[in-house]
């Protein structure tokens, strides 16, 4: 029982830490937590998050991989195996574990944009982009997808279609081609497209 509700203490601090950026310190909260919690999955799976962070994508794999085999109908530990697949360039696994978590949770919004915008690094654009618009009929306000349907038109050559989408793109975020890289990690291919419309197009020079 004591053990218990300590484990969860160091499980929860890590999530504090974490938080803040103290990756390093959550991780050795999450090791102590795992340690006095076997059984349980949270600090294993939020573990793989903090490994994520500071880029150790292949012990991030490790950790999803492990809540699965105890919860494999875990649509969160689904979706962050993909992100961390992404975050190596393995494209195509990512269309297929995120594909994954949305049949478990067809609601989950988050899984449906990474699988499109896995979908378009893995050169599907044609198909990538459809999903971007089923998206955004949905969810008007998605600005993660309506940006990923700007760089999509652009890297068509559609680029009026694409300046009317960017001005409903209400988070000035998307502006930023280090956050879009660092902090939301969008693919390689993606951010290519998206840099060449705010470097290349109308909007640029209307920046200037």
């Amino acid at each position: 029982w004591t053990t218990d509700i300590v484990g969860r203490a160091y499980g929860n601090r890590g999530n504090s830490r974490s938080r803040q950026g103290k990756f390093e310190e959550a991780l050795g909260d999450y090791d102590v937590s795992i340690k006095m919690c076997p059984w349980a999955v949270d600090p294993v799976l939020n573990r793989g998050v903090a490994l994520e962070a500071t880029g150790r994508y292949e012990e991030a794999i490790a950790a999803y991989e492990a809540v699965l085999k105890v919860q494999p109908n875990d649509p969160a530990a689904w979706n962050n195996l993909g992100n961390a697949n992404m975050a190596l360039a393995r494209y195509a696994d990512a269309v297929e574990i995120y594909g994954k978590a949305v049949q478990l949770a067809p609601e989950f919004s988050f899984a449906q944009a990474n699988q499109a915008i896995a979908l378009y690094a893995s050169g599907n654009k044609n198909g990538a982009s459809r999903k971007f618009r089923t998206l955004l009929r949905r969810y008007p306000d998605f600005d993660d997808m309506r940006a990923a349907l700007v760089a999509s038109l652009y890297s068509q050559g559609l680029l009026d279609n694409a300046e009317t989408e960017w001005l409903r793109v209400g988070d000035e975020r998307y502006n930023d081609v280090r956050w879009l890289k660092t902090e939301r990690r969008w693919p390689q291919p993606l951010l290519d497209d998206m840099k060449m419309f705010l470097t290349k197009g109308s909007y640029a020079a209307s920046k200037q």
